[in-house]
């Protein structure tokens, strides 16, 4: 008579469901910014959130942002405008340049808000503590 080893898998299946789920959550709350940026340091700041919140975003390399779709910078009061009317709450704007973008990038996002009559903020990382 010869013993026989065995191995019962019966709850590796749990293990691998419980394990992919948590990856799961983790990684959608990960990176909830798809345009990667690098943003200016400030000691002082406050969170907005009374409002609809539209994110105008400029790159280091020119690029022109309304939330996550990329706007060509001559036509980026134009799309804000239309972008702006289907919204029917109080709207605020929240200016993020990327701190090796030209500062004129970032003077273009605030003169176009304030153009529109839009509340603006300025979108600045806080320091490491």
């Amino acid at each position: 008579m010869r013993n026989h080893s065995e191995m019962r898998a019966d709850s590796l299946s749990d293990i691998m469901f419980f394990l992919m789920l948590f990856f799961l959550i983790v990684s959608t709350m990960a990176a909830p910014q798809v345009i990667k940026m690098k943003l200016p340091k400030a000691d002082a700041g406050k969170s907005m959130t009374k409002k609809k919140l539209i994110q105008l975003s400029v790159t280091a390399d020119h690029k022109f942002y309304i939330d996550k779709t990329e706007v060509a910078p001559e036509d980026l009061e134009a799309q804000l405008a239309a972008y702006v009317k289907n919204i029917n709450e109080e709207v605020m704007v929240i200016a993020r340049a990327d701190k090796d973008a030209p500062s004129q990038d970032l003077v273009t996002l605030v003169a176009v808000s304030n153009k529109l009559k839009l509340n603006v903020s300025i979108a600045v990382e806080k320091p490491a503590s």
